[in-house]
């Protein structure tokens, strides 16, 4: 099933490998959500379609997954968004698969026909939006489009030692964009899953079952601190209404960052997984 999913993705073997270890933790997610074979998925935050490529796998070609995302198709690296879902629909699987970048949930021309989806899918893209009251208005405007509501996004809930390098990386990036107007961060605005259970609740959507899934070979968790490292000493000295205390105490925490040098004492976070209706 992995193998399938990455060779319709057409990556370079080093990529590929990379791709599977993505790929089966979006699987386990997946499972977790129940969602089944020929039913019709609306993903929000698609991106360059890690989790699409596995839904439109698994609810078949008697199914159909449709992924938007407000994102430019021109954005990414080392594959622009709109390269990947190119390579997607040239795919075995893409006959199922629409993607849309440049679009806006929010947008008064945005409608899609009351219970049009059985799922609506949102895969670790919350924090990307600007602030807890886009991420409730989102959850409300989206409310009677789908019957059932499949929510994923890293957690803050520290484990084991080998997590809190993973942690300390959002939690800086997270008080930067605290100070910032404008952002391309990973780490825009921070949810905790109490908070995300709240803005559900306030959306009118209740949880059936959450709980968190940890696959410790997934890569974000280095990823996200090397970026941490190599940007944000920059970031932070760019921010002119950050006090001078709190800069230099955010970047003694990346030098302590820094002083993890060994990939293998990284591993990230878990995964808070909820089901809602």
């Amino acid at each position: 099933m992995i193998e399938k999913i990455v060779q319709g993705m057409k990556l370079e073997e080093a990529e590929a490998e990379i791709q599977r270890i993505q790929t089966a933790h979006r699987l386990k997610l997946i499972d977790f959500w129940n969602i089944a074979i020929g039913t019709n998925v609306l993903e929000i935050g698609c991106g360059q379609g890690d989790t699409t490529a596995a839904l439109a796998y698994t609810v078949g070609k008697e199914g159909f997954v449709h992924g938007i995302d407000i994102a430019q198709e021109s954005y990414g690296l080392p594959m622009t968004l709109g390269e990947a879902r190119q390579k997607l629909l040239d795919s075995e699987i893409g006959s199922n698969i629409r993607m849309d970048f440049n679009f806006n949930i929010l947008a008064d021309t945005v409608s899609f026909e009351n219970e049009s989806f059985d799922y609506i899918v949102l895969s670790k893209c919350s924090w990307y939006f600007s602030s807890y009251e886009e991420l409730v208005a989102i959850l409300k405007r989206v409310r009677p489009w789908g019957k059932k509501l499949c929510f994923a996004e890293w957690s803050t809930n520290v484990k084991i030692p080998e997590q809190l390098a993973h942690y300390n990386a959002i939690m800086i990036q997270a008080l930067c964009e605290s100070y910032k107007t404008i952002s391309t961060s990973n780490v825009r605005t921070l949810f905790t899953p109490n908070k995300i259970k709240k803005a559900m609740s306030e959306a009118g959507w209740k949880v059936a079952r959450d709980t968190e899934i940890y696959s410790p070979d997934l890569q974000d968790g280095v990823w996200e601190v090397n970026m941490t490292r190599s940007i944000y000493p920059k970031e932070i000295e760019n921010i002119t209404d950050i006090p001078q205390k709190l800069k230099d105490l955010l970047l003694s925490q990346i030098e302590e960052l820094s002083s993890v040098n060994k990939i293998a004492e990284i591993r990230p976070l878990s995964v808070y997984v909820v089901q809602a209706e």
